[in-house]
């Protein structure tokens, strides 16, 4: 029996009103297309996002840059994705599903396209954002379709194929990258990715239907504004902080842009509360009055933070460190991203039966244990050492997504779905790019410090990646008071009937 909370929902803007449609009973052949259609090209450019993870060293040596510079090629596709995300909110109100897809779809085809052609690093920062910004369109589309024609009882299940989109892709991408890399250079990542995206924006063109009315709203410029000055100070300012140094202005360069971020996001949250009162919010904060959907959100954020922090990190532990090829770091993490995939859909069914606490509890823990597990390796550490700690990891996040995704938009009404859509994408996209920040920041300072002293320089990186690991633990036990103080949302219009 699912644990549920303990009173009746008073009515809200939530839970009930007089605009929000009548759950379907059953997914219709049509909507199972589309949904297929969605979660295909979903995974296409989840996985794109970490492609580059492996490549870091190799675009070191050919682009000439540093670590911390190299990360920006993920760091600026995850930064664009939170800038954007807030404003699908309004897109997907106003266009048609199918306008939406062609629009993301295009968007990242003509992106992947420039970033196979870069002449340089800058070129191929900027070819990132433009697929950042497709990608930024689909997940929302993605997640709101779903919600709106899925039957509550069997919504953990399709939001089970989901988490493996949203989790599984990230953690096969350096892994497919490795692959790659191994016989081809980095511009191939984006060579062999162009024909799938362009036959996905095809295929789309010529059998995906409407499954959604538009209506008109209008957007606030000035908030998109605020958010993109929020959001983009502060993970720069993080991701100064690790040549902060030694590089011109000190501590004083990375404080800034995080002060001036922090500032604009404060603007930003007052200026949708008062938008929101005319039902004009570029993202409709009232989201966050449910309690379930708050604790939601928070514990995604520390889920992707840990996430994208390892991705970015292990890749260059095994190669830096331990003098694994490309290749080889790929296979290490693939068992972990097959196993995510391969429970993905069965948690999603255990969630129609249990809820959201059992599943959440024994996945945070595992999390913080592979964590903190990897806050042992070394130069000396073997190979198997970091595949069982990333399997670990990897069965403890697949235990934790698919509950989230369902219990945060299953306890929202469905006129809402596409504002917490867009705030769960948000808050992943912000929390993925700080991760890495984060990560590579106290990596780089650990490693600089150690420099300074008697340490070589493989001796150096291995001592800032296990700084950059015992952050990312610490935070990580955030994670397991919030899993005990899961609910899983009450009622059929939230969860599956005879819950």
């Amino acid at each position: 029996m699912a644990e549920t909370s303990s009173a009746a929902p008073a009515p809200s803007p939530l839970t009930s009103g007089p605009t929000d449609p009548p759950a379907p009973a059953r997914m219709e052949p049509a909507h199972r297309r589309a949904v297929s259609l969605l979660l295909v090209s979903a995974f296409v450019v989840i996985l794109n996002e970490t492609m580059m993870s492996v490549a870091v060293p190799q675009l070191m040596a050919d682009l000439a840059i540093t670590a911390s510079t190299a990360q920006w090629v993920t760091a600026a596709f995850m930064l664009t994705m939170a800038v954007v995300i807030p404003i699908t909110g309004f897109v997907l109100q106003r266009v048609t599903t199918r306008a939406a897809f062609l629009t993301a779809m295009g968007l990242f085809s003509v992106g992947t396209l420039v970033c196979a052609l870069a002449p340089g690093f800058v070129v191929l920062v900027l070819g990132r954002v433009v697929q950042a910004s497709g990608t930024a369109i689909m997940m929302p589309l993605l997640m709101t379709t779903v919600m709106t024609v899925t039957p509550p009882a069997s919504r953990g299940r399709t939001m089970g194929n989901i988490s493996v989109v949203i989790s599984v892709a990230p953690a096969l991408g350096p892994t497919v990258s490795g692959f790659v890399l191994g016989v081809l250079d980095w511009r191939w990542l984006f060579v062999l990715v162009l024909p799938i995206a362009l036959g996905a924006f095809a295929l789309g063109a010529a059998r995906l239907t409407n499954l959604t009315e538009p209506r008109y709203a209008r957007v606030d410029v000035l908030s998109v504004g605020l958010a993109a000055l929020a959001f983009g100070g502060i993970v720069f300012g993080l991701s100064r902080f690790g040549e902060a140094s030694h590089a011109a202005g000190g501590l004083v360069g990375a404080w800034a842009p995080v002060v001036v971020g922090a500032a604009a996001l404060s603007l930003f949250i007052a200026r949708q509360l008062w938008l929101q009162r005319r039902d004009a919010a570029l993202l409709d904060l009232r989201t966050f009055t449910s309690p379930v959907f708050s604790v939601a959100v928070g514990l995604m954020g520390l889920s992707m933070l840990a996430l994208f922090g390892t991705l970015i990190l292990l890749p260059y532990y095994t190669q830096n460190v331990l003098g694994l090829a490309a290749l080889t770091t790929g296979l290490l993490v693939l068992p972990g991203g097959v196993l995510m995939g391969v429970l993905a859909p069965g948690v999603g069914r255990a969630y129609d039966r249990f809820g959201a606490r059992r599943l959440l509890v024994p996945g945070t823990v595992l999390v913080s244990s592979a964590v903190w597990g990897m806050t042992t390796l070394d130069e000396r550490s073997a190979a198997w050492h970091v595949l069982v700690l990333h399997v670990l990891l990897s069965l403890g996040l697949a235990l934790t997504f698919t509950p989230l995704f369902t219990a945060s938009l299953g306890s929202l009404a469905p006129r809402l779905y596409s504002h917490g859509s867009a705030v769960v994408g948000t808050v992943q996209q912000v929390a993925g790019a700080a991760g890495t920040a984060l990560f590579v920041t106290v990596m780089t300072a650990g490693a600089l410090a150690s420099t300074r002293g008697p340490a070589t320089d493989v001796l150096a990186v291995a001592d800032g990646v296990h700084d950059a690991f015992l952050v990312g633990a610490v935070l990580t036990l955030l994670a397991i008071p919030a899993a005990l103080a899961m609910r899983t949302p009450q009622g059929p219009a939230a969860h599956g009937a005879g819950h």
